[in-house]
C-alpha cells in the first residue's frame, strides 16, 4: 500500500486508456440501454428489423449484440420468436440480490484489506461523478456510474473469479435496479447508502462498508420488489 499521491503510476492505474470502440460495442450499448430505459417491456420480442433500422445498423451486429445481451441474461432466445426481454419474478430478484450481497460484501472487506491508494481513489472519483449526475438528474447515466462503482469495489478485491460471478449476476437485473430508483424518495436513498458506502471504503473499514452494503441491497429489494 503507499500513502503517496499523485504519481504517474497512480495516475496510470486510477486513469486507463480510453479503448475505441467498435460497432459492436455501440450497438450492444444502445441496445442494453433500451431494455434498461425500459423501451421493450418484459415479455415484448425486439424486432430485429425495426431496432437495426432506428439504429442505423444491419441485422448482423444487432444480432450479435443479442447474442451478448443473452449471455447476460438480459434477453432470452426463443424458438420461432426470437429475442425476448427476460421477465423476472419477485422470487428471481430476491436470490439474485441475496448472493450479489454476499458477493459484494466480500469484495468489499477484502479490498478495504489490500486494496491499492489508487484504486481506492479511483472509485472515489467515480463516486464524486455520480454525485454530479444525480444532482443534475441525468438518471441514466446515474446509474451506469452507480453500476460502476459497484464492480470496482469488487475488482478491487483482486478476486478474478469474484468479479466473473459479480459481473454476470449484475447484469441480469440493471433493468429492475434502474427503474428502482424511480421516484426522488427511492433515489435519494440510494444515494445515501452510496455515501455511506463510499465513507467506508475510503477509512479502509472493511466491516462498516460490509454492513453498509448489506443496507443497500436490503433497501434495493424493497425499492425494486414494488414495481415488479
Amino acid at each position: 500500500m503507499t500513502s503517496e499521491a499523485g504519481t504517474s503510476g497512480e495516475a496510470a492505474e486510477a486513469y486507463p486508456r480510453i479503448q475505441r470502440r467498435t460497432l459492436h460495442d455501440e450497438v450492444l450499448e444502445r441496445l442494453r440501454d433500451m431494455i434498461i430505459e425500459g423501451r421493450f417491456a418484459p415479455g415484448q420480442r425486439i424486432n430485429e428489423g425495426l431496432v437495426g433500422a432506428q439504429l442505423g445498423v444491419s441485422r448482423t451486429p444487432l444480432r450479435e449484440a443479442i447474442k451478448t445481451l443473452a449471455s447476460e441474461g438480459l434477453v432470452e432466445i426463443q424458438p420461432a420468436k426470437g429475442a425476448i426481454v427476460r421477465k423476472f419474478t419477485a422470487q428471481d430478484l430476491l436470490q439474485i440480490l441475496e448472493v450479489l450481497k454476499a458477493l459484494e460484501q466480500l469484495g468489499g472487506r477484502t479490498a478495504c484489506a489490500q486494496a491499492s491508494d489508487a484504486a481506492i481513489a479511483a472509485i472515489k472519483a467515480l463516486h464524486d461523478a455520480m454525485m454530479e449526475l444525480y444532482r443534475t438528474r441525468n438518471r441514466l447515466e446515474y446509474f451506469k456510474l452507480n453500476q460502476a462503482i459497484h464492480s470496482a469495489v469488487v475488482a478491487a478485491s483482486g478476486n478474478d473469479v469474484l468479479v466473473e460471478m459479480h459481473a454476470t449476476l449484475q447484469a441480469r437485473i440493471k433493468r429492475l435496479r434502474f427503474i428502482g430508483n424511480e421516484g426522488p424518495e427511492k433515489w435519494a436513498g440510494a444515494v445515501a447508502e452510496h455515501e455511506e458506502m463510499i465513507e467506508a471504503l475510503t477509512k479502509r473499514d472493511g466491516e462498516a462498508l460490509a454492513a453498509a452494503i448489506g443496507k443497500h441491497m436490503d433497501s434495493t429489494l424493497v425499492r425494486v420488489r414494488g414495481v415488479l
